[in-house]
């Protein structure tokens, strides 16, 4: 997996991210200090496009909540951002200044922290939405009469 891909997916993960969880496992890190603020945490709207039949023409769909922030690791180059759904803006500032943190040599200690029992808890809650629906799953048949006499 190239760093790109990498790099996304563990975007992803901190943006779905429960904030009390985010929170809470932030807080066991102990990482508060060490971050210049590029962009503060700022809430806004954008544009969310959909696809009729996931493949057809694009239309817009309807206006989404965001909050950004963009931070700057101490004595570096290396450049955090994030973008979450809603208006919390402390969730935004810990998702960017842990994607700041995964570029460096601490990034095993923050996925190991931070990440991996993000992406657990979240196919966790996946499997348990799956199963939910598969519970309530019904299956639909035809039966064939045969030959109908007149």
């Amino acid at each position: 997996m190239s760093g790109t891909e990498q790099r996304r997916g563990w975007m992803s993960i901190l943006a779905k991210a429960e904030p009390a969880a985010l929170q809470r496992l932030w807080s066991a890190l102990g990482v508060e200090d060490g971050f210049t603020t590029l962009r503060p945490a700022e809430t806004g709207m954008v544009m969310v496009r959909g696809r009729a039949g996931g493949d057809g023409m694009a239309f817009a769909l309807g206006e989404m909540t965001v909050t950004r922030c963009t931070v700057r690791l101490d004595g570096s180059d290396v450049l955090g951002f994030a973008y979450v759904a809603g208006r919390d803006r402390r969730h935004a500032e810990i998702a960017a200044r842990a994607d700041a943190l995964l570029q460096t040599g601490r990034r095993d200690a923050v996925e190991a922290g931070l990440v991996a029992p993000l992406r657990q808890a979240q196919a966790e809650a996946k499997a348990a939405a799956q199963r939910k629906a598969a519970a309530t799953r019904v299956d639909f048949f035809t039966m064939v009469r045969g030959e109908n006499p007149r």
